[in-house]
């Protein structure tokens, strides 16, 4: 009896380990209580995270900027630290990643699936279900949004996060209002923005998810050009440890001082 419990205690182990392999996900302690329960933040191809300056907000909503590099690839990072599926609504420039539609960060929006303690990098517009079209940094009259003439929301990538619901919602069968929306258009070195770049391999299927109609967490992030961010004083530009003083460089024609005191005695007549 001993050695049929013993054995079915490790049978269980090891179908967790398999079931996690095959979900193709990271798994994240859940005892770090010092964390939201949705991380979000920017790399770059080499897997490097952008440095992140964050303003201050509600505790429902952060916000922080970042700088774009014109014509860098870049991917959307997301932890879900909970311990429940949620689906997140990801825009960037005010379009759906998925949909390409204009965004209001709604549940009925299309949006991705993670799983409790799932990470997952999300890298472009999904043209197809097994392909994308990468993220890159380029000029506003060079972004996805503007082939839209949408202006919008320029330079932020969004994410709301929305836990599911138990029982599904009573849905009307009334059609939706269908909204208007009158941009105006900027000059290409006004804003960052993001492009549709090149075509990369990433599957996805499709499943059921109720959500909740309000998202329990939303992070903006706003990136923008380096002269941007130092007009703007999120970068202290002109004090940073780059342009410290050359102390022989910038030195002035001043004479040599008299020595310290304690070297006078040794130089007096």
């Amino acid at each position: 009896m001993k050695q049929l419990m013993v054995l079915m205690v490790v049978v269980s182990i090891l179908g967790g380990c398999v079931t996690r392999s095959q979900a193709g996900h990271q798994r994240i302690p859940s005892n770090d209580y010092s964390r939201p329960a949705v991380d979000v933040f920017i790399v770059n191809d080499r897997g490097q995270r952008l440095s992140a300056y964050p303003v201050r907000s509600s505790s429902r909503l952060e916000k922080e900027y970042i700088e774009a590099q014109e014509g860098q690839p870049y991917s959307i990072n997301i932890i879900n630290r909970s311990n429940e599926r949620i689906g997140v609504v990801i825009a960037v420039d005010g379009r759906n990643i998925i949909s390409g539609k204009y965004s209001k960060l709604r549940s009925k929006e299309r949006l991705y699936i993670l799983d409790p303690h799932q990470r997952q990098s999300f890298s472009g517009w999904r043209s197809g279900k097994n392909r994308i079209k990468r993220f890159y940094f380029t000029d506003a009259g060079q972004s996805y949004a503007a082939s839209f003439n949408d202006y919008s929301a320029l330079g932020v990538i969004a994410v709301a996060a929305f836990r599911e619901q138990r029982y599904p919602e009573y849905r009307s069968r009334k059609k939706p209002k269908r909204y208007t929306y009158q941009s105006k258009p900027h000059s290409s070195r006004e804003s960052a923005a993001t492009g549709w770049g090149r075509s990369e391999y990433s599957p996805s299927q499709k499943v059921e998810f109720h959500a909740q109609k309000k998202p329990f967490n939303k992070h903006l992030i706003k990136y923008e050009w380096r002269e941007a961010l130092c007009e703007r004083h999120i970068l202290d530009c002109y004090r940073s440890p780059h342009s410290r003083q050359n102390r022989m460089w910038d030195d002035d024609d001043r004479y040599a001082p008299p020595p310290g005191r304690r070297f006078r005695r040794y130089n007096e007549w």
